[in-house]
């Protein structure tokens, strides 16, 4: 394949929860554009499965079962992608949870707790470690790098029933915004991306719901659910070093759905 514009031969990129849904969909563009792909998730056959269909790209691709809520692990397997390859050029927080809805005076303490772990502290620890080695190499090479959050539209629009998980994410795309500010000046970029209602297993319940089909997902201006493969590009571009200027924005991918 002629990658052209977007030729990511010889960068390294971190996707967590990359062996399913939305991170898998981003991990097959950097894959097919040249990158190697080092992909976390919890679960090892699902791990592996992914490894497959991204090694049919032709290129390295590496799994590690790595849980985000806990920071050393974080940290080691930073350290264990430096140790391998020498560097890492994009980092993609992606892995996140959702919890089961209910009216907020259910919601608890450790409801809350429990989704912080991950979609908060998850998020902020994985890009930090990654972008503790991109300050080192870029003052030495001038290379820079590429940090990326994944929030949701939740982050944005009224998630009744949901404001846990709201707020998780709300907290996403503030805290990646003080990065770009903090990390830009020294060529570590920093961006968020708002996924729309995406055919996942998080979402798999919904997804033969006719009344939340013809209620919710009618009312996108695409008209459908998104797929993870509509990821990719985003992906991609900001890998790229022809996002180098692209910093501290909040990127809505949801087929129209917040406008209208």
């Amino acid at each position: 394949m002629n990658k052209g514009l977007f030729d990511l031969s010889g960068k390294v990129a971190l996707v967590t929860g990359g062996n399913g849904g939305i991170g898998l969909g981003m991990a097959k563009g950097l894959a097919q554009h040249g990158a190697t792909v080092i992909i976390w998730g919890n679960k090892p056959e699902k791990n592996e499965r992914a490894v497959a269909e991204l090694e049919a790209f032709g290129g390295e691709v590496r799994c590690a079962q790595v849980d985000v809520a806990d920071v050393s692990a974080i940290e080691a397997g930073i350290a264990a992608i430096i140790e391998e390859f020498g560097h890492i050029d994009q980092a993609i927080a992606n892995a996140g949870i959702g919890i089961t809805r209910k009216d907020m005076f259910e919601i608890t303490l450790e409801d809350f707790q429990r989704i912080e772990s991950v979609n908060v502290h998850g998020v902020f620890f994985t890009l930090r470690e990654a972008a503790r080695h991109m300050l080192k190499r870029n003052e030495k090479e001038n290379t820079g790098g590429s940090l990326v959050s994944i929030a949701s539209t939740s982050a944005i629009h009224g998630a009744a029933r949901n404001e846990h998980y709201g707020a998780s994410k709300g907290a996403v795309v503030s805290l990646t915004r003080a990065l770009a500010v903090e990390l830009g000046p020294h060529g570590v970029r920093a961006n968020c991306i708002l996924p729309g209602w995406t055919r996942s297993d998080l979402t798999e319940p919904l997804q033969g719901w006719s009344k939340f089909n013809s209620d919710v997902i009618s009312r996108a201006p695409a008209g459908r659910w998104a797929e993870a493969d509509d990821y990719s590009a985003i992906a991609v571009y900001l890998a790229s070093d022809h996002s180098g200027f692209h910093l501290g924005d909040s990127i809505v991918i949801d087929g129209g759905y917040t406008v209208y």
